[in-house]
């Protein structure tokens, strides 16, 4: 079996659509459907069927599908350890970094490329979600993923466990406030997070316990968009403290969410029992200097004129 062939196939399934397979290894879509038709004939037996404008995977479809994720992944696996016997300098690190979480991660990226310039750091925004499924398929060594995460799959280092705060504007009915319970934004439009981002379930489920289902009127992955919505009057906003004592206290009302009090815990995952590459060890020893040691520290250097320092659960005056 060839391993082309399969990494093809895997893709299509991954797309859902052939275009798209081809576009993502830079081939043709003949190219695509060529290989694909070659590991059906291989192995004797359809894996595709098109039903309509769906794809849908046969029973031998769905055996090669799921085995030839762990062939590729011990293939992507054998290729690092052996490229991993030269010395530390040179080489590739690929690491997924979420969405809400590049200014965590900033100073991380930085030293590496200052200890190490040699070596080729291939970042990726994603959701959690996404990352942890590429980390399963070997597509990345690392990467920040949100907690919890399945301890069986994922060995984890956590680097940040913050708490989501209000967002409201200022001249809210919350400015006299210094907690708010969650249940008080029942009837509250939200500027949200995308569906991909594992905090959209999280603060879903908060919602879930406090009695209501929020009304969602806009989602986003960037903290500063969000905020940008909640200023033009949009709706209200849940951010992690950092973030909120980066805004402008003239224009916005951030308070502590309690009831339940809603955590981000950040940390950096990776495949559980999996091989790390020296690159990697290394990335994790930088991250253990440069990210505070005191997962409750603020991340972010507030300007002085804005938000002064002050502990994870105290809202800002």
């Amino acid at each position: 079996m060839e391993l082309r062939s399969l990494r093809y196939f895997v893709e299509v399934v991954k797309q859902k659509s052939f275009t798209a397979a081809a576009s993502k290894m830079f081939v043709t879509q003949p190219t695509i459907s060529k290989m694909v038709k070659s590991l059906e004939d291989e192995i004797g037996s359809p894996l595709l069927l098109r039903e309509s404008r769906h794809m849908v995977l046969t029973d031998a479809g769905r055996i090669v599908y799921q085995r030839g994720l762990d062939v590729l992944a011990a293939y992507s696996q054998l290729e690092a350890e052996l490229h991993d016997l030269g010395k530390l300098g040179r080489g590739t690190l690929t690491i997924g970094i979420p969405a809400m979480g590049g200014s965590l991660f900033t100073p991380a990226i930085a030293a590496f490329k200052k200890h190490y310039p040699k070596i080729d750091l291939k970042l990726f925004e994603r959701g959690s979600k996404a990352i942890e499924a590429a980390l399963i398929d070997g597509e990345m060594e690392l990467g920040g993923v949100l907690l919890p995460v399945d301890l069986a799959t994922f060995d984890v280092l956590p680097v940040s466990r913050q708490v989501l705060w209000l967002v409201a504007p200022k001249g809210s009915r919350w400015d006299a406030a210094t907690e708010v319970p969650l249940a008080d934004l029942a009837k509250e439009s939200f500027v949200f997070y995308g569906e991909s981002l594992s905090l959209s379930e999280i603060v879903l489920g908060a919602c879930n316990e406090a009695g209501f289902t929020p009304s969602i009127v806009s989602r986003s992955g960037h903290w500063d968009f969000m905020a940008a919505l909640v200023q033009a009057g949009v709706g209200i906003a849940l951010l992690p403290a950092p973030y909120c004592r980066r805004l402008d206290v003239n224009a916005f009302t951030c308070r502590c969410v309690v009831n339940p009090e809603i955590h981000w815990d950040m940390a950096v995952g990776w495949r559980r029992n999996g091989y790390l590459s020296n690159a990697a060890r290394a990335w994790l020893e930088v991250v253990r200097r440069t990210i505070p040691a005191n997962l409750g520290d603020d991340f972010l250097q507030a300007p002085p004129e804005r938000f002064p320092k002050r502990g994870a659960n105290t809202p800002p005056k």
